[in-house]
């Protein structure tokens, strides 16, 4: 856990992108691999779940640090995280732990189904055991709610030098459902097909706001257009007879909407779309607010379905018959699209996202500015000849939106 709690605060000191990376460069190169593991877990919202309630840790805190709740909840007023309150309050401790941090997520992990003065005692004597620095670490751990200023794009830039692989590699890899207690780091980063998990989604490609004036884009003509649709972004898998819905947040959804689960038998398998869930009723799209009531049920019913039926809005195809086709230009995987949905109907689950055709920028402006109408936010703007690629990128894609 010193290690770690290292690792926290060099990335907590800093804003700087590069001093990020290092950081975790020089903790990936001497932690154990059970270790790694878990900071990946931790780093790609893959959290271990709650084991004590805050309320709880409030009134041990303060009993361990002998003061009266109401000082402790004045204190933890003032400092505003309740982590770091319980770090400060407690005594000054003179142990050591050698435990690393998976041993000690092992130890938060076995509290669940303790006694609630079992899990008390338990807590109290990690804390006695730990630095100050390390019980904040070990603080936010327990309530679940760790969380440090670095994006998943820097671990991987880290790993990717660690491991000595490319970027988009240690992208895909560590996209999924996997878990540190079914995966060793040498099966999710180090083997060429890791898992060979048929469920295993692409990084997403994302876009931004286009700041960029005409001229520096060049030609319309350059450009594919489309519309920005007001649903959420999904990645559609078809592979091995089955279907797999993901959204752009890492969270398998599939049950969710089984009329899109359903297309395991209309579609080809070793297929993979990257399209807008968009929930769709006598040929318009409905609400967003329609769709969050589906979004919110694990379980749908009939009535829902029948009420709020969803269709995906395909605008790219990223493998077909089991290849990925990332690595070729926009215009090629748009022509691929066009022909699977032409040549596999879906009894219109997929609906071909339409190109907008303008002839000016100017144009386009004018289509823009019409989005509400068009039930939409805006436009999507995308260079013919563009990869995809992973994450965050600017220049080959724009979202134009709307303005509020």
């Amino acid at each position: 856990m010193e290690d770690f709690a290292a690792l926290f605060i060099r990335l907590d000191q800093t804003t700087k992108t590069n001093a990020k990376v290092q950081a975790l460069y020089d903790y990936f190169e001497v932690a154990r691999p059970l270790d790694k593991m878990w900071t990946i877990a931790l780093l790609s919202h893959r959290r271990p779940k709650r084991s004590v309630t805050t309320t709880l840790l409030r009134q041990w805190a303060a009993e361990a640090g002998d003061i009266p709740l109401w000082l402790f909840e004045e204190s933890y007023h003032v400092v505003g995280d309740l982590a770091e309150t319980i770090a400060l309050v407690l005594p000054t401790s003179t142990a050591r732990s050698k435990k690393s941090l998976s041993e000690w997520i092992h130890y938060i992990r076995s509290l669940d189904g303790l006694e609630e003065q079992k899990k008390q005692a338990q807590v109290i004597t990690a804390w006695s055991q730990l630095q100050p620095t390390e019980r904040f670490v070990f603080n936010k751990l327990i309530t679940g709610g760790f969380r440090v200023g670095v994006s998943q794009k820097l671990m991987v830039r880290a790993l990717s030098k660690h491991i000595e692989l490319p970027e988009n590699v240690v992208a895909h890899r560590i996209m999924g459902n996997w878990s540190p207690d079914t995966v060793t780091f040498e099966e999710l980063l180090l083997t060429e097909n890791p898992l060979d998990d048929i469920s295993k989604p692409y990084p997403f490609y994302l876009a931004y706001q286009l700041d960029e004036p005409f001229e520096k884009l060049g030609p319309v003509s350059d450009w594919q257009v489309e519309r920005k649709w007001d649903g959420i972004r999904g990645q559609l898998i078809l592979r091995a007879g089955e279907a797999f819905l993901w959204s752009r947040g890492e969270e398998l959804i599939t049950e969710r909407f089984p009329e899109l689960a359903a297309l395991a038998a209309l579609l080809p398998e070793g297929t993979v779309l990257d399209g807008e869930i968009l929930p769709f009723k006598d040929g318009q799209p409905l609400s967003f607010q329609d769709l969050q009531k589906r979004i919110g049920r694990k379980t749908v019913s009939p009535k829902l379905l029948r009420d709020i039926p969803v269709v995906l809005v395909a605008y790219d195809l990223l493998e077909w018959q089991g290849e990925d086709l990332r690595s070729q230009p926009m215009h090629l995987r748009r022509s691929r699209l066009e022909q699977l949905l032409e040549q596999h109907p879906s009894g219109g689950l997929v609906l071909l996202s339409p190109l907008v055709e303008a002839d000016s920028w100017a144009a386009l402006e004018k289509e823009r500015q019409q989005a509400r109408e068009n039930h939409c936010e805006g436009l999507m703007l995308k260079k013919k000849d563009s990869l995809y690629q992973s994450g965050r990128k600017r220049g080959d894609w724009w979202k134009w939106k709307v303005d509020p």
